[in-house]
């Protein structure tokens, strides 16, 4: 149900909303600048536009996603009598963005499709990392010169397992004539060079997202903007780097493995924040990959409160840093430490005490930190990505 508790929200929504309806004003002085001309879209596009950032929001919900888009429509008038709501409502269908609801009783209502999950994806990744064109072979470069497929522009000596298609015919043809002379030419291996190459490094990621009950505190939407993230670096895995991997676990009072399809739907819940189990979680899984890169990537923004117990209950406190708590958490970064596995923690949260307690996670753990609020989230993972994908982690 629309409340009040969405209103930072609605306001951001309120933006998408005037864009589509004011054009750009005209700019003063000097050159001649003309009215901003939108790119002409019908109103099934201009309105799938906003019902794909609201769903996001809803977790799928598509009854609440119509609340918030009748009280859209109170301000800006969305709809009209010559395209109304159920005109969009079948146009969704037919295009197959929305089906019928077969958990709901008597299939009275409706659900979104695979399709508008990837569509969600795509726009995610769109507006957080730009449009990005698929890579032939989603294969990156390292600083460490040997076998690969970029090639470095240099030349080295012939090694046994070389690739015939490495050898530089020309340059070991000109030592062959250097090495013999011209009266007694022949080649030798002593002769060959190849051309260098970057190894081609593959990564496995697991992103950690909080999912505590914190996240949608005081007013302030923290969960949607995760989702955003996770989506959209989802999508640049598969779409740039096919070799990489990514998992995505979500962790309150306890930690468990989501898929790419049930991002859309990831809700906040009423949870302490159980990181111990995010970390067993993510290094098991890390475990069993075979890439010698690995790495975990943790969104939250509250503290340490909760701990699974050997007798299947639970310890928790949420009243400021627990030792004990914390503790636990300091040996899990020192374990992956020991694996070679690095954690980059984005902390949203900016109290100088839970600064103080990431301080001393990450140089447990020998990681990353980043102190950030919501707004360039996206970008901050997507270069430090980037940046760990060019290196070996070892």
């Amino acid at each position: 149900m629309f409340c009040l508790v969405h209103m930072s929200y609605f306001k951001k929504l309120n933006k998408l909303v005037r864009m589509m309806h004011y054009p750009q004003k005209k700019r003063p002085e000097g050159i001649t600048f003309t009215l901003f001309q939108a790119e002409e879209k019908s109103d099934f596009e201009r309105l799938l536009d906003v019902f794909q950032e609201i769903i996001v929001h809803t977790a799928g919900d598509v009854d609440e996603a119509w609340e918030w888009m009748n009280e859209l429509d109170k301000e800006y008038k969305l709809f009209s009598s010559e395209y109304s709501m159920e005109d969009f409502v079948e146009d969704l269908k037919k295009h197959g963005y929305l089906k019928d609801d077969e958990d709901k009783p008597n299939g009275k209502g409706l659900a979104i499709t695979a399709k508008t999950e990837q569509v969600i994806r795509q726009r995610a990744l769109d507006q957080i990392f730009g449009d990005l064109k698929k890579s032939e072979k989603g294969n990156h470069k390292t600083k460490h010169i040997g076998a690969g497929t970029d090639s470095t522009g240099d030349l080295r000596n012939y090694s046994f397992g070389d690739g015939i298609d490495q050898i530089s015919v020309t340059e070991s043809v000109k030592n062959a004539f250097t090495n013999n002379g011209m009266d007694d030419f022949k080649l030798t291996e002593q002769d060959l060079v190849v051309n260098d190459t970057h190894h081609s490094a593959q990564m496995s990621t697991v992103l950690m997202i909080d999912i505590s009950h914190s996240m949608i505190l005081y007013g302030e939407d923290r969960i949607t903007p995760a989702k955003k993230v996770a989506m959209a670096l989802a999508e640049l895995i598969k779409t740039r780097y096919a070799k990489d991997s990514i998992d995505i676990i979500v962790f309150g009072n306890d930690a468990w493995p989501i898929t790419l399809k049930d991002l859309p739907y990831l809700k906040v819940g009423p949870y302490h924040t159980n990181t111990v189990a995010g970390l067993n979680l993510a290094l098991d899984i890390l475990r069993k990959k075979k890439q010698a890169n690995r790495q975990i990537f943790m969104i939250t923004d509250g503290k340490p409160s909760c701990l699974n117990l050997p007798n299947g209950e639970y310890y928790m406190n949420s009243n400021g840093l627990d030792s004990y708590i914390t503790g636990k958490c300091m040996n899990k970064a020192k374990e992956a430490r020991k694996l070679g596995i690095p954690i980059t923690t984005f902390m949203i949260a900016q109290d100088p005490y839970l600064r103080s307690f990431v301080e001393e996670f990450t140089e447990a753990n020998q990681g990353k930190a980043f102190y950030t609020g919501l707004k360039g989230l996206g970008q901050m993972i997507f270069e430090d990505y980037e940046k760990n994908k060019k290196k070996n982690i070892r």
